[in-house]
């Protein structure tokens, strides 16, 4: 047993994806195994093999940098693709052709895939019926002959996992070999690794809490306090499970890491993207500019777009995120936003029909 237990964790470890995240699991996994990383850039790639810089980020020895997913796949029986949800599916086919059977792919996608119909968009009024909206473990089962598939949750700000900071995620899979493969892969002195065999509501909660986050970052924007943040954490999470429940989600997933822990680290960090965009917008700039300037992705955006046609199709009232997609949207401000909210007829604190079966 211990040789073949030493054998594996000699086995290189691949990441698609250079980005701030890519980079903090890159240099987890880079310490207790040998990394290959999959950038787009061959200028990132030669910066990181030569100097071990990548934009300003210091990247452990252990790691290769290479611009060859096929080299990734070949070199690599367990990848963790660490991508933005517009070109998870994209990636996910490019890499297909290259996977076996014996491969495992744990992503940290926090974001779902939805494919339109030619011509649609997701506008205020569109319909969207959640059987179209695939979480990124859908998608590689989809695209992939790969079976094995975990997802990374919680509180993972990049920044300070790069750090060094102590930090923990959520690895959930339907497979207990999976989840054990990961654990031992990325868990570090300072990085804790919990498992979890609900994957679909981990993957869920992680997506749900950047909508919540655009609203904090926009209260703090604001100038509001404590009272205010804790009471949209609050009323945030019954949106969350009340949504997630609708795409498949179990309301305990949301009372963990990859739920609560998550949104309390994003509603409170200027380092979340999220946070920052809704706070920008409070500051009186637009969407388009935000946008324009930021260097990577607040999945936020295009999850909260997602929620609100889902609503639409399904007729029901999901207060925040209608409140949200009219500040960042329509032509509410962010006070109006938060005027309407505070007035809004909340009769009850938790429905406890949320819970029902959990």
């Amino acid at each position: 047993m211990s040789s073949t237990k030493s054998s594996e964790d000699k086995a290189p470890v691949g990441v698609l994806g250079a980005g701030s995240f890519g980079s903090a699991i890159g240099n987890l996994l880079a310490e207790n195994q040998h990394v290959y990383m999959l950038t787009r850039s061959q200028d990132v790639a030669d910066a990181i093999n030569s100097t071990r810089d990548n934009r300003g980020r210091k990247m452990h020895e252990n790691i290769t940098a290479t611009t060859s997913i096929q080299e990734v796949a070949e070199k690599c029986s367990l990848i963790y693709p660490i991508l933005p949800s517009a070109v998870f599916r994209d990636t996910i086919k490019t890499l297909a052709p290259f996977l076996t059977p014996e491969h495992i792919l744990i992503h940290g996608t926090k974001g779902v895939d939805v494919q339109l119909p030619e011509g649609d968009t997701l506008t205020a009024e569109y319909k969207l019926n959640p059987a179209k909206v695939n979480t990124m473990s859908e998608v590689i089962l989809q695209e992939t002959i790969v079976r094995r598939v975990g997802c990374l949750a919680g509180p993972n700000l990049a920044s300070e996992i790069l750090a060094g900071q102590p930090a923990a995620t959520v690895l959930a899979s339907r497979f207990e070999e999976v989840i054990k493969i990961g654990q031992r892969t990325l868990r570090t002195p300072r990085f804790q690794v919990y498992g979890s065999d609900d994957l679909t509501g981990v993957e869920i909660a992680g997506v749900l809490k950047n909508v919540i986050a655009l609203a904090a970052g926009a209260l703090n924007g604001l100038g509001y306090g404590e009272n205010a943040k804790s009471l949209l954490i609050s009323r945030g999470l019954v949106e969350m499970i009340h949504v997630g429940k609708y795409l498949g989600g179990d309301a305990l997933a949301f009372l963990g890491l990859a739920g609560i822990g998550d949104l309390i680290a994003t509603c409170s960090s200027a380092k979340s993207r999220n946070y920052t965009v809704g706070y920008r917008i409070a500051k009186g700039e637009t969407l388009t500019a935000i946008l324009a300037d930021m260097e990577e992705v607040a999945e936020g955006i295009n999850t909260l777009r997602i929620s609100r046609a889902m609503a639409n199709y399904l007729g029901f009232r999901a207060p925040l995120t209608e409140t949200i997609y009219e500040v960042l949207y329509g032509d509410k401000t962010a006070e109006e936003g938060l005027d309407y909210l505070m007035k809004f007829p909340f009769y009850v604190d938790i429905d406890k029909t949320m819970f029902d079966g959990a």
